[in-house]
């Protein structure tokens, strides 16, 4: 079983590459499903499907070739399979602030229902082994954050509120249905969360589990995009999840000599060296700009092999963990594993939230958490392949982290 996470700022073409990567390991022979977590689907479109005909599918697999499916969930069929007593019962309580019926309805559709239901699919597939492969094509980069987010949110939940939830429901409701018209959850609604929460058990594991899942970062060579993909490189890496590639998308071919893209060479030049050190030891990939937009089966297969040349998309590009954060002591320490260094020369930069480190030939930059990059004194010291960054205090005004 594979699983690949497309992730990035939206419009990078997330879709485009995660569809391409899913043709590859379809035309490889492995059974292949892309899925869209992405609520604005573009799936259809980028395969230049009828739309009449995915509509009528009502967000389940529908095969498009030969061992390669797509799925764009339809959250109204999610709330009758997986959502049901609890979209009833917030609706419900939304209706007796006095909204319209429907007006509930629909806010009772609440954040994360969606990511919910996919982590759902993703469990119940790698146990049914119906497929090989699942490609992933996430929404903009902080939705994805939150997706990442639920299992360790919910499984929090589940022992430290649950139960006190259930048990005070049963002791105050029939006190509080007597004093208050708002309704009091019964037990068809903690039922409905317990028996979600069991089919979810182990999709934690699978995110984190390397030899299973990898996240490949979609980006363009301009600086505010690569700005958002390093927030999502620090953040997939606190989360322990494994970044495999950076798919570096729409670069200026060489060729292009027109006077008028000049200024666009010298500025992609210098975001891909910036790109470089932002994540190296993770592979680049970079991805040339299409004549035309990409749509169609042949279209998305010609993006695979601009991605990927000969390789096999499937490989683990890279495996390992760029850096650690945890806190310590009142601080914060970074670890990051530079091989091959001899040298004891460390310089630290901190400009705003960027660490710029550089160790003898060695430059890296890291996007630093808020409360980490408020901290007032950072030291670096070299232990073996491992250099130690530590993060103490705050500046001055900032609030405990």
């Amino acid at each position: 079983m594979r699983i690949i996470f497309f992730a990035g700022k939206g419009g990078v073409g997330k879709t485009s590459v995660a569809a391409a990567t899913g043709i590859r390991a379809a035309e490889m022979g492995m059974r292949t499903i892309v899925m869209s977590l992405d609520i604005a689907h573009s799936l259809s479109d980028i395969f230049d499907l009828d739309k009449g005909l995915l509509d009528l599918n009502r967000g389940k697999p529908l095969k498009v070739e030969k061992n390669l499916w797509i799925q764009e969930l339809d959250i109204q069929e999610e709330i009758e399979s997986n959502w049901g007593e609890i979209h009833r019962y917030i609706s419900t309580l939304f209706r007796t602030t006095g909204l319209d019926e429907i007006l509930a309805e629909e806010l009772a559709i609440l954040p994360g229902m969606e990511e919910v239901s996919l982590l759902l699919y993703i469990n119940r597939y790698v146990q049914n082994k119906k497929y090989d492969v699942l490609i992933l094509d996430c929404a903009p980069t902080g939705e994805s954050l939150r997706f990442i987010s639920i299992p360790t949110t919910l499984e929090w939940y589940m022992k430290k509120v649950f139960k006190m939830e259930k048990a005070l429901a049963k002791v105050v409701g029939p006190l509080a249905r007597k004093l208050y018209d708002v309704p009091i959850p019964g037990d068809d609604y903690f039922d409905a969360i317990a028996y979600l929460f069991e089919r979810l058990r182990g999709v934690d594991q699978l995110l984190v589990d390397p030899g299973i899942t990898s996240v490949r970062l979609v980006t363009n060579p301009e600086k505010v995009v690569l700005k958002e993909t390093q927030r999502a490189f620090m953040y997939f890496s606190l989360y322990k999840m494994n970044i495999d590639a950076v798919i570096m998308n729409r670069v200026l071919p060489e060729n292009v000599k027109d006077a008028y893209f000049k200024g666009w060479h010298r500025t992609q030049k210098i975001n891909m060296e910036r790109a470089e050190d932002f994540f190296s030891p993770v592979p680049l990939f970079p991805v040339p700009l299409f004549k035309d937009e990409i749509l169609g089966y042949e279209r998305l297969r010609t993006l695979a092999q601009r991605i990927y040349g000969d390789r096999n998309p499937l490989e683990r590009f890279f495996e390992g963990e760029p850096y650690t954060l945890s806190k310590q002591d009142g601080g914060y320490l970074l670890v990051m594993k530079l091989p091959f260094l001899s040298t004891d020369n460390v310089e630290l930069h901190k400009i705003s939230d960027e660490l710029l480190v550089r160790v003898g030939g060695f430059k890296r930059h890291v996007l630093l958490p808020r409360h980490v990059a408020a901290s007032r004194s950072v030291k670096a010291r070299l232990e073996g392949q491992h250099l130690h960054i530590s993060f103490e205090g705050e500046r001055h005004g900032q609030g405990q982290a």
